[in-house]
């Protein structure tokens, strides 16, 4: 078993269980606890376990990581997602761009795009688009969350009820191995289950650690969309969903 291989598993153990020791991680994989620190420092770096003394846990399913701390999480994966999803998306298309730090490295990868029309509930996905001449970038409206600049409520909803893009690209906190997709804040999911109905096409930018957090709201499911966009392959389960619904899997 290599490094990938055992991390991978670990979360799995510490999924199932809630909590596993150093002890009991070192005599299941039969590996030094130096080895078994470095590899629980390594996941909660990437935010797949909260790491407590003497081991590790899940991380809350109803309070979300830190958007600071989000914003560096597996940046290079993002980047190179958003540089793959960006070549799917043709010059001149219309599309929605919602709420999440992947949306915004997005955002960024589309910059060297030509006539994009783009609907976001998304402060700073709106800034990084702005001095754009050639895009047209329209802002819903509604209330607007301190902690991460995402516009949310009754009034974003009725806002982007008024258009029907080409592209929605969608963020997400979770995917659970039933193919839902989850999230914490219930508003802004209804925010982005308007989104998905109002796109001729829904495409889902998400990093490898969102296959192993369970936040506790049901955006929507993975049948829902028509591409997603990761940077390692998926779970078996969700490869056979995905399959199944006929969902075009890109692997950056």
């Amino acid at each position: 078993m290599n490094q990938q291989q055992r991390q991978d598993a670990i979360v799995d153990l510490v999924r199932r269980q809630g909590y596993a020791s150093i002890e009991q991680l070192t005599d299941h994989f039969t590996v030094t606890p130096q080895t078994i620190r470095r590899d629980l420092n390594a996941l909660a770096g990437e935010g797949l376990i909260r790491r407590v003394h003497g081991g590790a846990g899940l991380e809350s399913s109803t309070v979300n990581t830190s958007y600071n701390t989000r914003k560096t999480l597996n940046l290079e994966a993002k980047q190179r997602i958003a540089a793959l999803l960006a070549r799917h998306i043709p010059d001149h298309a219309s599309l929605f761009i919602n709420i999440g730090t992947s949306n915004e490295v997005v955002a960024e990868a589309l910059l060297e795009h030509q006539g994009l029309e783009v609907i976001t509930n998304n402060l700073k996905v709106a800034a990084i688009l702005q001095h754009k001449e050639d895009f047209n970038v329209i802002i819903a409206g509604g209330q607007v969350r301190s902690r991460d600049g995402g516009i949310i409520g009754e009034a974003t909803i009725d806002f982007i009820n008024q258009f029907k893009v080409d592209y929605g690209i969608i963020g997400i906190s979770g995917i659970d191995e039933d193919g839902s997709l989850l999230e914490f804040d219930y508003q802004e999911v209804r925010v982005a289950q308007a989104i998905i109905r109002n796109s001729r096409q829904v495409f889902l930018a998400a990093d490898h650690s969102k296959f192993h957090r369970n936040p506790v709201v049901r955006q929507g499911n993975l049948g829902q969309l028509d591409a997603l966009f990761t940077d390692r392959r998926p779970p078996e389960s969700i490869l056979r969903l995905l399959e199944a619904h006929d969902v075009s899997l890109h692997i950056a």
